[in-house]
């Protein structure tokens, strides 16, 4: 029987794939947010060593260097390779930088070599125009001319993203809420041409740094579904373009193939952004932000999952969120131990690929040397769903890098969210409402 919830003990047994589809389209789009939201802290935390300037570069780089490797490997794994505008509308409807309903993406699909896209309303945007004109211009301009070029650029060098219309709004359009005055007008509208005559798009230097990794050359295995596991929905997305796509559209096996590289798609991003802060402020500089962006990403995606999975405090909360948390995902790059016994729950994490990515270009990276500060980003990530939990380091078994007990002071004062997680939620991201547009899709 398929779990549309989290309620009841935690089953140490659990996986991704005894979800309900209904349950993995929720979960799919809280991890699609989740990448999303890593520069809601992250480039902040450039700004404060630098300029917006040299923030805007930072966040090229960044997203210049990640998608592209990770758009390669969704088109490889929900076998929609190619190189038409097409591939290009399918990889950004399973991309991280377009997380579905708060990026609302609309697709309009001429031919093999043209189309256009709008966004009848924009998430990123609503979090800039409060800062100014000049941000808005620094992402809806400087950032998207050619982080969307490199992302098209993944399946055809000579794909050029143009605009047709973007911001900075007129003044009386700012604030205009669905149904109220302008609110018929797309936030934007881009096209995307092939042309033999364009001039290929030149790829990053960091682009072939972050495709070594083992984030992006792992071979992910193939989760186990069982023989009565729910029926329909597409098993991959070969077949024709559908711009009204959702998750509900996908089997249950594809949603299990989507989540797992939605989950890489945030590592790959976190090693790009790594690379980028030690190149242009050095080791040291990567090792303090690091556990900062962890503390406001993790800890704000487990108060989301909380409300969005209705997971209960305690102990078993805290066991059902350290199973569901993307950081601890995908399977096969990460190996999270979790046991839940008497009045503890300890979790581990075992010898994998995301532990031995080079030059400390992962999340936890942050845990090495007892750092107080990588201990205080798990603690965080466990009060999403539990505030009065204590999280401390124990001692590790054969194969385990990393071990940690929680548990529940029920006199303790209720943590309050860090510095971090407050950064994180002056996004409207941190409040974002999804909904489920359609039921999931019963014939194949």
């Amino acid at each position: 029987m398929s779990r549309d919830d989290f309620s009841g003990r935690f089953d140490p047994a659990f996986t991704l794939a005894a979800l309900s589809r209904r349950a993995l389209c929720v979960l799919g789009r809280e991890w699609l947010l989740h990448g999303h939201m890593q520069d809601r802290v992250g480039m902040p935390l450039v700004l404060e060593r630098s300029d917006r300037e040299t923030m805007e570069q930072a966040a090229i780089v960044e997203w210049m260097a990640a998608s592209p490797v990770y758009s390669r490997r969704a088109q490889r794994a929900l076998g929609f390779a190619g190189d038409s505008v097409e591939t290009i509308f399918k990889n950004i409807q399973l991309d991280i930088g377009a997380p579905h309903q708060f990026l609302d993406f609309r697709y309009r699909l001429q031919d093999a070599r043209n189309g256009d896209f709008s966004l009848a309303s924009c998430g990123a945007l609503l979090d800039v125009e409060p800062m100014g004109e000049e941000f808005v211009h620094g992402m809806c301009h400087t950032i998207e001319d050619p982080t969307f070029d490199a992302t098209a650029g993944a399946t055809n060098p000579r794909a050029a993203v143009r605009p047709v219309h973007r911001p900075p709004r007129r003044p009386e359009l700012i604030g205009a809420r669905p149904g109220g005055p302008g609110s018929r007008e797309p936030h934007c509208q881009w096209t995307v041409r092939i042309g033999d005559d364009a001039a290929p798009v030149a790829a990053h230097p960091n682009e072939a740094v972050v495709a070594g990794s083992n984030a992006a050359t792992i071979n992910l295995p193939v989760r186990a579904v069982r023989p009565d596991a729910e029926p329909g929905g597409w098993d991959d997305y070969s077949g024709p373009f559908d711009p009204d796509f959702q998750l509900e559209d996908l089997s249950l096996p594809a949603l299990l193939v989507a989540l797992d590289e939605v989950a890489l798609q945030s590592h790959l991003l976190v090693y790009s952004y790594l690379l980028l802060v030690q190149q242009r402020f050095g080791a040291d500089a990567a090792r303090v932000l690091l556990p900062r962006v962890f503390t406001g990403l993790a800890g704000l995606t487990s108060q989301r999952l909380r409300r969005a999975l209705r997971l209960a405090g305690g102990l078993d909360g805290v066991a059902w969120l350290l199973r569901t948390h993307p950081m601890f995902a995908p399977a096969g790059y990460v190996d999270l131990e979790i046991e839940l016994a008497g009045d503890r729950v300890r979790f581990a994490l075992r010898d994998c690929p995301a532990l031995d990515e080079v030059a400390g270009r992962t999340w936890f990276a942050a845990l090495e040397g007892d750092d107080p500060a990588g201990l205080a980003a798990l603690a965080t990530l466990v009060h999403g769903v539990e505030p009065q939990a204590r999280v401390s380091p124990v001692r590790t078994r054969p194969g385990e890098r990393f071990a940690y007990e929680a548990t529940v002071d029920a006199v303790a004062t209720p943590a309050v969210d860090p510095p971090e997680v407050e950064l994180a939620k002056i996004s409207t991201g941190a409040s974002f409402l999804f909904r489920q547009r359609r039921p999931v899709r019963t014939t194949n």
